[in-house]
């Protein structure tokens, strides 16, 4: 039976993917000038936004992220889409995420432990 997640199982969800889209954004610059590469990416916000705005029961299971292709972005004359200065800004971007979705986390666990303690 599908539940609402609670707020611990949305930021879950979303460290897990910005863990994956740090791994995307890594094979991205590895292969900046590997012949025909296409740049990955990580779908989760669209999926996220969609359950939380829904108004449907969801199941953490079902906040998986996907590594999906775009294939949105200008190809280079090797076939390469990958741009430096695209993934840098993501790079930049998914690490500010990431430590915010920590720091959301440890104020949560922080409130659940004075909580706890009565304090």
């Amino acid at each position: 039976m599908a539940t609402s997640p609670g707020i611990t199982e949305l930021i879950e969800a979303s460290l897990r993917a910005a863990g994956m889209r740090s791994q995307a954004i890594a094979n991205n610059l590895a292969n900046l000038n590997t012949p025909g590469y296409r740049r990955t990416s990580v779908r989760f916000e669209e999926m996220l936004a969609e359950a939380v705005e829904g108004g449907r029961p969801v199941s953490p299971e079902d906040l998986q992220p996907e590594l999906v292709q775009p294939m949105t972005t200008p190809v280079d004359e090797n076939g390469n889409d990958v741009n430096l200065d695209v993934e840098v800004g993501e790079m930049v971007k998914n690490g500010a995420m990431y430590k915010t979705y920590v720091r959301l986390l440890n104020k949560i666990y922080r409130q659940m432990d004075l909580a706890i303690r009565g304090e």
